[in-house]
């Protein structure tokens, strides 16, 4: 008998601190014009797309201890423009970046819990530690926390967050037409929390929303980040988006699932991906190169140069070979805070394999940094790209794929108008929403059961 296909799983990633986005194309839009995230949230949303991701900007993006302007700054509000795309979409899902390291459980967990209500039970939380002093200095505590102090952070951030949300068992809420909503025990919202990192307690006052809690996100890759994801969240934001990385990624993530009491359907692998549609495939791979050499420039290819070389290059030719030094290992100077681990687990390994690449390609440092820092995961004709998409995730290298275009607000438009249909035509993605609510479109449970909200408003 053979394997039932796997349904895919599609989300949208509103690029932000980065370098994906190509400001020098015409289509290029506003990153805080609110109309830009209302275009891109409903092209997700006619796409029948599972949820919409919005990261999180903290600061403006330094290196060396200088800002730099090589990418977009920052963004308004995570929470304010989610909340606000709730009132113009009705099924997508509303995914937020929100750090551990520079907030607080109750104060995350009331906004959280609010967006679910506003949203009808559509809000996720993508779980992230923060690694930059750089952002540190724009709070009270000011500078960073260690790599295994963030975890030990996060995942006691996270359990807090849940003991708040868990404090509303949901049949203690009374709907009443003429007095609104009220409490039918007196302990409802009760709550306590105490360990190393956080000691809290006293009333939760928002009540049990829909989903329960929101949908839980991951995207932290090193063996602590894979298995604080595997004991505790519904998604992990991927990057491994090539079938042998990615088979290895998802088997790994998924066996250890069951130390936890979890099945393999409990935990979805999302890696993001960026795409370059053709007419024809040649036209797509012709498109996909002038993409990378606007994302890159001589200035960017450096600053991608000194996160692996931990060591000031500014005065590097980015049109000549490769540094002849090694990187220097250890914690990263570059950005104080920004382990190298983060990026490259074996630095000076890691610059023995581009030296020999560059030698045998014949590549300048800007075209070595362009051909290892490739974002095009899929390029290609839109039959091209759907039997790509369609054949990682049933090789169980994903079990879908978290799109992030080159353009916003509108570069998702061409995917959804080409490549959907052919998916849907193959019986491997939805023609329409079946569900309510975010945990619905990804196939996921809910904590404390599904019923418990039933005719309370908020």
């Amino acid at each position: 008998m053979s394997k039932p296909l796997k349904q895919i799983h599609l989300a949208a990633h509103f690029p932000g601190v980065n370098n994906t986005t190509v400001w020098s194309d015409p289509s290029s839009g506003s990153h805080i014009d609110f109309r830009s995230f209302v275009q891109f949230a409903r092209s997700a949303e006619r796409g029948k797309f599972d949820f919409m991701f919005l990261a999180e900007g903290l600061r403006l993006r330094e290196q060396g201890g200088q800002i730099y302007d090589l990418d977009v700054v920052g963004r308004p509000d995570t929470f304010t423009v989610l909340a606000a795309l709730a009132a113009v979409t009705e099924h997508l899902g509303l995914t937020g970046t929100i750090n551990s390291t520079f907030n607080e459980p109750y104060e995350v967990a009331r906004q959280f819990a609010s967006l679910d209500h506003l949203s009808g039970g559509r809000a996720a939380w993508n779980v992230v530690t923060s690694w930059d002093a750089f952002t540190g200095e724009n709070f009270r505590r000011g500078g960073y926390l260690p790599e295994n102090q963030r975890y030990e952070r996060a995942e006691s951030f996270l359990a807090a967050a849940h003991t708040l949300f868990d404090s509303w068992r949901g049949d203690e809420v009374v709907a009443d037409k003429e007095r609104g909503v009220f409490l039918a025990d007196a302990d409802a919202g009760s709550f306590a929390y105490a360990d190393a990192h956080f000691d809290i307690s006293g009333r939760f006052n928002v009540p049990r929303s829909p989903q329960g809690r929101p949908v839980i996100f991951q995207a932290g890759d090193s063996d602590r980040g894979r298995e604080f994801a595997a004991a505790a969240a519904d998604a992990i934001f991927s990057r491994y988006g090539t079938l042998q990385e990615g088979q290895q990624f998802y088997a790994d993530v998924k066996g250890r699932l069951a130390a936890y009491g979890r099945r393999h359907d409990q935990l979805l692998i999302l890696p993001a991906a960026t795409f370059v549609l053709g007419d024809t495939d040649a036209e797509a791979a012709e498109l996909a190169q002038q993409v990378r050499l606007a994302q890159v420039s001589p200035a960017t290819a450096i600053k991608f140069l000194e996160q692996l070389w931990n060591r000031d290059l500014s005065d590097h030719d980015p049109d000549g070979p490769l540094p002849t030094v090694d990187p220097i290992p250890g914690e990263n100077t570059i950005s104080r805070g920004r382990a190298s681990v983060r990026m490259y687990r074996d630095p000076v390994a890691t610059a023995h394999e581009w030296r020999a690449k560059a030698q045998a390609q014949n590549l300048t440092t800007r075209e070595l940094i362009v051909e290892v820092t490739g974002r095009q995961n899929f390029i290609g004709s839109p039959a091209t790209v759907a039997e790509s998409i369609n054949e990682l995730v049933q090789a169980d290298a994903s079990d879908g794929f978290i799109l992030v275009p080159h353009v916003t607000p509108g570069g998702l438009d061409p995917f959804v108008d080409s490549v959907v249909p052919l998916l849907q035509e193959r019986g491997v993605f939805r023609t329409e929403y079946t569900g309510t609510t975010l945990r619905d479109h990804l196939g996921l449970g809910y904590p404390g059961g599904h019923d418990q909200l039933a005719g309370v408003a908020f």
